[in-house]
């Protein structure tokens, strides 16, 4: 059953950035490697508590382009991790309507696990209850940069159109609310264009801590707050504005 806040959420866009996978494993004298499968336990806890509390689009930084500087061992445990997750989750997202995106480059991710993308986004693509889109190999100012790049070919160009260069499609919500998990309080390349007028939630909570208690909690916050958008009246979330128009 939908709380009474969903009825207030009905398809906003919420980008969360999952930290503190490691810190939380360090904590517990586990593996870092422990911290990420804790992680991925907690996508599923979320994934399935957003639709519930009202978002229809919900972004998860999963791994930046910068994190490719992390330990070799890292890495590799992290796209074992992603290989995991598109291999056994897909049936499930299937099952509660999830559509899947992956965003951010695939050219550089090991063998096998681009094929494996497009075969996980094609299996969900008529998913109508939650777009669940998740940032690999992801940064916003790389994002930025190409679309300008496409758009310098253009004669004409409105925010709709260059909106859609940035992510990849058609009549994207802006993001309404960003979460950071960790205490950090940073963007960290994340969303920057569709996140412009995004209200941003920190939280001390560690990401595989992280439960539908803490997204509802964050939630409240959000519709406690005045959104203006530059203006002197708020607007309330149905009504607002989006980046991609004119």
């Amino acid at each position: 059953m939908q709380s009474d806040l969903a009825s207030h959420t009905e398809k906003l866009h919420v980008g969360i950035i999952m930290d503190g996978n490691g810190r939380w494993a360090t904590r517990r004298g586990l593996s870092r490697v422990r911290g990420h499968e804790a992680g991925v336990e907690a996508i599923r806890r979320i994934v399935e508590a957003a639709p519930k509390q009202g978002i229809g689009t919900l972004t998860l930084y999963a791994f930046s382009t910068d994190n490719w500087r992390r330990p070799k061992a890292e890495v590799a445990a992290l796209m074992t991790l992603l290989r995991f997750y598109l291999a056994h989750e897909v049936q499930s997202l299937v099952k509660n309507g999830v559509r899947l995106s992956v965003i951010g480059r695939r050219d550089r991710l090991p063998d096998g696990i681009a094929t494996a993308i497009a075969r996980a986004e094609g299996a969900t693509a008529h998913g109508n209850v939650l777009h669940l889109r998740i940032a690999v190999d992801y940064s916003a100012r790389d994002a930025i940069l190409n679309a300008a790049a496409k758009a310098a070919a253009l004669t004409s160009l409105t925010r709709e159109a260059f909106s859609q260069l940035v992510t990849g499609e058609a009549s994207l919500r802006d993001v309404d609310l960003i979460i950071r998990t960790s205490g950090e309080k940073r963007l960290s390349d994340f969303l920057l264009w569709e996140g412009a007028y995004a209200e941003l939630h920190f939280t001390e909570r560690m990401w595989p801590e992280f439960e539908a208690k803490d997204l509802a909690e964050a939630l409240a916050s959000f519709h406690g707050r005045e959104r203006r958008f530059g203006g002197l009246q708020a607007i309330m979330p149905e009504e607002v504005p989006s980046l991609s128009r004119a």
